[in-house]
């Protein structure tokens, strides 16, 4: 229970009233939330937007506990019809990302999406009154039944010793006890299913139960006409990958043309990313005087970043893709970093930092190793951008996995073909041990005229994991090595999500969390793009 502020004493007396919540209610219900859910991060909360598109969806649905003039428990519920052939539903497949723009008058199963109480007031059988005031709808609707996703909190102290059905079962059973669930349990729910990837709740390492309350006065007769039930939605993303030619430029207005050529060619294909390789900049360096050293050409092409940030902001916006364009050096308060940059449609910019930096680039650049872990919410897919030697730590594309990444874009850069395997072989690894696309794009051709970045070697490919659903290589699309061409690739993320619950092999579902475990020292932040 959180401390309270000092001099405050705690509210617990008033009488205690369940009512229909109001659009004035929302900035309470949220702040309930956030107390009944300290561990979750702001993205794991529904905002209040999302609060205020629920009440106006279903106002019925909404319900509120209050005492002392204080909102203490919620609970906020939907109508929908379900599809017999759908294995489970995700909390953003069910909800509409929390919007409740799934909610159907004419379904005959109530979801039931949250329920809390304040920490202050549990304990008072809030809770109790709010699956009550649930089950009344079920009747007033006449639903068939009211379904749920059930967090198990507790299952992180056996993972690995016992699987996720395993503890289910035992909790069922009265062997072991799991706070949320017996809740559940007592609450009337029976257990249908045990799945990964409802939620992401690190409590519960991504595992839920999926839950059933049957409805005893439901009458079929009344529901003759049947409701369309939600089917998984076809996510697919289109994804191109630019194999660069390091050629001689003599003018910026060189660069922007040859940059334009890429942007017109994914823009061509209708793709929904585009990806450049790792320093692809560093062509400009044949603009600046050869005998510039190392670290000199890198500050002065560190000089032009504005002008990289505004030249792929307006491709962006006139083309409407999302471009990852590559790696830039940028300057930060302990040095260059290097830098990946994603560019959206509306005009926005939004980095990544290259955290593992290579020999090569502290001695030759002074390149400083970057911070922090990100995902990127596109609303088209959830990605992460991996920079070229960062792929080949598996802790850190794990770490962006469990937060939700579906698709890593690594942009690289790689003098010869012993070093591009290095990124390939890992890549393909990364692919496969979390159940991901990996887009790969790389730097061909020479600088001659240029003493510090003469060869390169790259072959853009797009992986996947290797299982029965995917290509049988694990290869989605690779470009013949070191010619100026590109990639073009559809990414199905409907088929990679049932994948990783149905796969031959479960990689995330089977880790050994009594074993080992991996954690950031700082939380991956996830950012919604605009």
């Amino acid at each position: 229970m959180p401390d309270k502020p000092a001099g405050q004493p705690r509210r617990t007396r008033g009488r205690i009233s369940i009512r229909r919540a109001t659009l004035d209610d929302v900035p309470a219900i949220y702040a309930c939330q956030q107390a009944a859910y300290p561990t979750f991060p702001p993205h794991g909360l529904c905002d209040e937007r999302q609060l205020g598109m629920q009440i106006a969806r279903f106002p019925e649905g909404q319900l509120v506990a209050v005492a002392d003039d204080r909102v203490v428990g919620y609970c906020t519920t939907l109508i929908v019809a379900l599809a017999e052939d759908s294995p489970w539903y995700s909390y953003n497949e069910i909800t509409g990302y929390g919007t409740f723009s799934t909610h159907d008058p004419s379904g005959d199963t109530l979801y039931g999406a949250d329920i809390a109480v304040h920490p202050e007031y549990q304990g008072r059988g809030i809770a109790g009154r709010l699956y009550k005031a649930r089950k009344r709808l079920l009747t007033r609707f006449n639903l068939r039944c009211m379904v749920a996703g059930g967090r198990i909190p507790g299952y992180r102290q056996v993972a690995g010793r016992m699987t996720a059905e395993e503890y289910v079962e035992r909790v069922v059973r009265g062997e072991l006890k799991d706070r949320a669930l017996n809740a559940h349990l007592k609450a009337g729910y029976r257990v249908v299913g045990v799945h990964m990837g409802y939620l992401r709740d690190e409590a519960s390492l991504d595992y839920a139960t999926f839950l059933e309350m049957p409805n005893p006065s439901f009458d079929p007769e009344r529901r003759r006409i049947a409701a369309t039930p939600i089917r998984r939605p076809a996510r697919k993303v289109r994804v191109c990958a630019a194999q660069y030619e390091m050629r001689p430029v003599h003018s910026w207005a060189e660069f922007k043309k040859q940059v334009g050529f890429f942007v017109a060619a994914a823009n061509d294909y209708h793709s929904h990313f585009l990806l450049f390789p790792e320093l692809f900049t560093v062509q400009l360096f044949t603009t600046m005087p050869s005998k510039l050293s190392g670290p000199e050409a890198i500050e002065r092409l560190a000089d032009l970043t504005d002008r990289y940030i505004e030249l792929f902001r307006e491709q962006a916006k006139s083309s409407g893709l999302h471009i990852i364009g590559g790696t830039h050096p940028v300057r930060s308060e302990d040095g260059i970093r290097n830098v990946a940059h994603l560019f959206t449609p509306s005009g926005n910019v939004y980095t990544q930092d290259k955290l593992h930096v290579t020999p090569t680039e502290r001695q030759e650049y002074g390149i400083r190793p970057g911070d922090g872990i990100r995902i990127f919410d596109t609303g088209l897919a959830r990605i992460a951008i991996v920079v070229c030697y960062d792929i080949e730590f598996p802790e850190l594309v794990r770490l962006v996995t469990l937060a939700g990444a579906e698709v890593i874009f690594c942009p690289f850069s790689t003098d010869e073909h012993k070093g591009y395997l290095r990124v390939r072989y890992t890549a393909h690894a990364r692919a496969v041990e979390n159940m991901l696309y990996v887009v790969l794009a790389g730097n061909v051709g020479n600088l001659p005229e240029v003493e510090n970045f003469l060869i390169n070697y790259g072959q853009a490919a797009v992986l996947t994991p290797s299982d029965v659903a995917f290509p049988s290589r694990g290869i989605a699309g690779e470009a013949d090595p070191n010619t100026e061409t590109i990639v073009v690739c559809d990414l199905d993320l409907s088929s990679l999500e049932l994948q990783r619950e149905l796969g031959t092999v479960r990689v995330l579902r089977d880790r050994r969390e009594d074993l080992y475990e991996v954690k950031s020292r700082n939380p991956v932040e996830i950012i919604r793009t605009s």
